[in-house]
């Protein structure tokens, strides 16, 4: 868990500095700035997509996940967290939950959240965390300046997210082979480029809903294995 601890104080310590330091920017700057981070969000997302060696897995794991993620509803469920927040801090402006989800996406979405909690987890090495911690840090002071306060409370999502891989990534040991992961870090590529298309206003994308797809390598790997078994 040091690992996660780690990238989740980076969190707050980038929000706060984008909070003290964000108000006196100019909205263009904003905009401009918040361009130009999405197009290196959609670059990190394609390296990570081109990873994959299965692309009708990639594709079926797509489709099934987002089913998951439509039928449980966990977009609507995660933007409600962020406007329950947004009245519970009306104080604090508006745009809340708008900066809950959305940097909430980007820290937990991507490859390295997900290969760095299960390096966590699994060997005790933090490297990965804790180079993500240094990204993450700098993305949350622009973020910060731009969306407000909640972007600061996306550290909370951080901890209990990653945090979970880490804990159960020990008993997931034997089905997380170097193939599984690397499937994992695919889907988790492409909802990155997702979550890039919709900071540029391109096309709204349900990013939140394809979050299951990630599991779904995971869960084919586990029932083949079972089915060799047999």
């Amino acid at each position: 868990m040091f690992g996660t601890i780690v990238n989740t104080l980076a969190i707050i310590v980038g929000s706060l500095a984008g909070l003290a330091f964000g108000s006196g920017i100019p909205d263009k700057y904003h905009r401009t700035v918040i361009h130009a981070i999405s197009l290196a969000i959609l670059l990190i997302g394609l390296k990570s997509a081109m990873k994959t060696e299965n692309l009708l897995l990639i594709i079926f794991s797509l489709a099934i996940g987002s089913v998951v993620g439509e039928f449980l509803r966990i977009e609507d469920r995660l933007e409600n967290i962020g406007k329950w927040l947004e009245v519970k801090l009306s104080k604090a402006g508006k745009g809340i939950s708008k900066g809950f989800v959305t940097a909430s996406l980007v820290f937990c979405v991507g490859s390295m959240a997900i290969v760095g909690s299960l390096e966590s987890g699994l060997t005790g090495n933090h490297q990965t965390l804790f180079a993500k911690s240094v990204l993450d840090g700098i993305s949350s002071i622009v973020f910060a300046s731009s969306f407000g306060i909640g972007v600061l409370l996306s550290s909370l999502s951080v901890f209990i997210y990653q945090g979970l891989i880490t804990i159960t990534a020990s008993f997931m040991e034997q089905f997380l082979t170097e193939a599984v992961v690397n499937q994992m870090s695919a889907i988790g590529g492409l909802l990155i480029m997702a979550i890039g298309i919709n900071l540029l206003e391109i096309k709204k994308l349900k990013v939140a809903n394809m979050l299951p797809a990630i599991l779904m390598p995971l869960l084919y790997f586990i029932l083949k294995r079972i089915a060799i078994s047999v």
